[in-house]
């Protein structure tokens, strides 16, 4: 039978440390001088292995952003929003091509509402042995409103949210990095934290390689609605438009 499922190991998960709700935790990732199992780093930004890998048949690795425990991505300069996305597309990218992995999943959380444990910004990068994510996305899920469209690079307020409601896209070819995908991106997280008609902390991206694009998905995050729970029933809101006409006023007037 085919696996559907990841298996979460308790055991594991009991013990890593959660710095988001206990502020008197002390940061893992500021202990740099400490840090094992390192794969690279490009001057602030780490890559390594997880030091708490909750996923079985899986190999779980941390990006950790910058240095500063109380940056985030929104107010990252542009030299170092470049530097960061380029350097987790490439080890994402690197982990694919190897054929080691059924697939490999890169996303971020952010928030008490993003179901991350670390204040720290970082993003994971997740070679799964046994599982395609592909198989539940389809290009559908980043149709929407075009807010932006530069140099090849596309930038929606989703129709067809994966989850429901307010869910915003960025796609790029894979042939090269394009600057004003990670700048799209960004746009979308200071909109959420900044600018949402909702009081909104947190948030995840979730990126995604099909078909020789690259998409990514910024969701803001909030109490999951009880009809995707229960019934898998996303919701499209009323004011996708109103929101649309806000996110140019404010970005690309």
């Amino acid at each position: 039978m085919e696996t559907k499922h990841l298996h979460f190991n308790t055991s594991i998960g009991v013990q890593k440390p959660e710095s988001i709700r206990n502020k008197a935790q002390a940061c893992p990732f500021c202990d740099r001088e400490n840090l094992i199992d390192l794969i690279e780093v490009d001057g602030p930004i780490i890559l390594l292995k997880n030091k708490y890998p909750v996923l079985e048949n899986a190999f779980q690795t941390v990006l950790i952003e910058t240095d500063e425990c109380q940056a985030e991505l929104s107010a990252y300069s542009k030299e170092h929003l470049h530097r960061l996305i380029r350097f987790g597309i490439r080890h994402w990218l690197k982990m694919e091509k190897s054929g080691k992995y059924r697939s490999v999943i890169f996303f971020k959380n952010h928030g008490p509402l993003s179901g991350g444990t670390i204040a720290h910004p970082h993003m994971q990068i997740i070679g799964l042995d046994d599982i395609d994510y592909k198989e539940n996305v389809s290009h559908e899920l980043f149709e929407g409103m075009v807010l932006a469209e530069d140099n090849g690079v596309k930038f929606t307020l989703s129709t067809k949210p994966r989850v429901g409601f307010y869910e915003f896209n960025v796609m790029m070819e894979d042939s090269g990095y394009k600057e004003r995908f990670a700048e799209y991106m960004q746009m979308a997280v200071h909109y959420i934290l900044n600018h949402f008609p909702f009081k909104a902390s947190s948030y995840n991206i979730f990126f995604h390689h099909i078909d020789e694009k690259i998409y990514v998905k910024v969701v803001p995050r909030f109490v999951t609605t009880p009809l995707y729970i229960g019934y898998g029933l996303p919701q499209v809101p009323n004011n996708l438009e109103w929101m649309a006409g806000e996110m140019k006023r404010i970005y690309f007037s």
